[in-house]
């Protein structure tokens, strides 16, 4: 058949998307529970739920609560929970000695989850600012955060996480060297089983905000900034480099973070590498998405899915996501 504008073309590329059974068939890629970790915050006290108002639909919870939480996501199939703690500002100083602490809130709950929950999969942040009074991931000498005293406590810090049940010890801090020496540490500790995945490409982000707020640290920072350690926005080539020395340092896994603003990191070090890579889907990421969907402009669940949808496309084995249990519902 012609028509005005010639023949008709005999690759119909429409041909496969007609039908919802032949689209399924020929998908390139696909989202399921098993790809999602579930960030979770923990606050002191029982019985207690704090809404975080930048993160509208995520709570602060007791131990008590985030073990009943944490039941729901194994009845959903989610394999692994991050846990972050909004410590007391009473218990946070200079020198953020609660980060070693045995009985801190992260390692009551990791114990309390693992008694409940013993097949559900715990990863736990390595890093200071949830417990250092000026909101540093690291420790401060004459206003600069140093590396090499920091990453000694970074590795204190891991063994004492492992020694209360945590699967996978994840360092954000972005300190030169500390994939090697928490590897290191744990080993000769013996829990070299312990699993490292290391925020690579943690970039100096704007899109950070409602997790300060969550974790209590927004205010520590007093205006200052992070950019002496974490990435800047600006770089690729940089990613790279940071990716390729975790890796020859012992990381299992690897993390981009943020996540849909740094698709491309998340592609490039996947093609790149072949390791295990995931991307954090951050809290500003979830607040402008859970945001717009409260206001209606946009439908939550198709967006939500389609957002976590495109890290996989962009090569991630997973995604951290605040949104973890609502998708995996809908992916049930």
């Amino acid at each position: 058949m012609t028509s005005p504008f010639g023949r008709f073309p005999e690759t119909r590329l429409r041909r496969n998307r007609r039908h919802e059974w032949s689209r399924r068939l020929v998908r390139e890629n696909q989202l399921t529970v098993n790809d999602l970790i579930w960030p979770l915050f923990i606050q002191p006290g029982k019985g207690l739920r704090t809404p975080i108002t930048s993160l509208p639909g995520v709570d602060r919870l007791s131990i008590d609560l985030l073990v009943e939480e944490v039941g729901q996501g194994v009845a959903l199939g989610i394999p692994v929970i991050a846990i972050f703690p909004a410590t007391p500002s009473e218990l946070k100083t200079a020198e953020a000695e609660e980060a070693i602490n045995p009985d801190n809130l992260v390692c009551q709950a990791v114990r309390a989850i693992k008694q409940a929950h013993p097949g559900i999969g715990i990863l736990c942040d390595v890093a200071l600012d949830p417990y250092s009074s000026h909101g540093h991931d690291g420790l401060v000498r004459d206003g600069y955060v140093v590396n090499d005293e920091t990453v000694e406590l970074l590795c204190k810090q891991s063994v004492v996480q492992a020694e209360a049940g945590c699967d996978i010890i994840a360092p954000s801090d972005m300190m030169d060297g500390r994939i090697g020496a928490i590897r290191r540490a744990l080993d000769a500790a013996g829990y070299e089983n312990v699993q490292i995945m290391a925020y690579a490409a943690k970039y100096a982000s704007a899109f950070y905000g409602p997790f300060r707020e969550a974790v209590g640290s927004s205010g520590n920072l007093a205006g200052g900034d992070k950019k002496t350690y974490q990435m800047d926005p600006a770089n690729t080539d940089e990613a790279i480099r940071e990716v390729a020395l975790d890796l020859a340092e012992g990381a299992d896994m690897v993390m981009v973070k943020p996540g849909m603003p740094y698709l491309d990191i998340v592609h490039r070090i996947k093609t790149e590498f072949g390791a295990p890579t995931f991307a954090y889907q951050v809290s500003g990421e979830y607040a402008m998405l859970a945001a717009a969907a409260a206001n209606g402009w946009l439908d939550r669940d198709k967006t939500m899915l389609e957002s976590l949808l495109a890290f996989k496309r962009a090569g991630a084995d997973g995604v951290l996501t605040y949104f973890a249990k609502e998708a995996a519902r809908l992916l049930s």
